[in-house]
């Protein structure tokens, strides 16, 4: 999984050109990486939301903070191995339009070991 990742409105400043073009070439690497067979699903995010927690028996809901960094989007990919996702993750247009861009890179556990469980695709 990548989780893409920006601080605050990062792409607010761009003129209106520029965020077009942007965008043009998101649609370009997702239909790189669904042509080549590596992309499960790709999603961007609002900066809307809540991030609820538990502590004992009582539940706080605390609003994400779009002034802050904030996860924008994410991309599940297939790749060989941790190497060949980072190669993907680099050709992200995030990088070219976003200084403050950064892509976490996590593989998805599909298995529990212990018992066996496959998870839903």
């Amino acid at each position: 999984m990548f989780y893409i990742r920006n601080a605050g409105d990062a792409k607010a400043a761009l003129p209106p050109e520029e965020h077009l073009a942007f965008i043009k070439k998101c649609e370009v690497y997702i239909n790189k990486l669904t042509t080549q067979g590596r992309l499960i699903a790709a999603q961007p995010l609002l900066r809307e939301g809540i991030v609820i927690s538990k502590s004992n028996d009582t539940w706080s809901y605390q609003p994400v903070d779009p002034n802050k960094e904030v996860q924008v989007g994410y991309y599940h990919i297939t790749a060989n191995n941790l190497a060949d996702a980072i190669e993907i993750a680099k050709t992200n247009p995030e990088f070219e339009y976003v200084p403050s861009a950064s892509i976490e890179i996590r593989p998805v556990k599909i298995k529990e070991e212990k018992t066996k469980f496959i998870y839903p695709k």
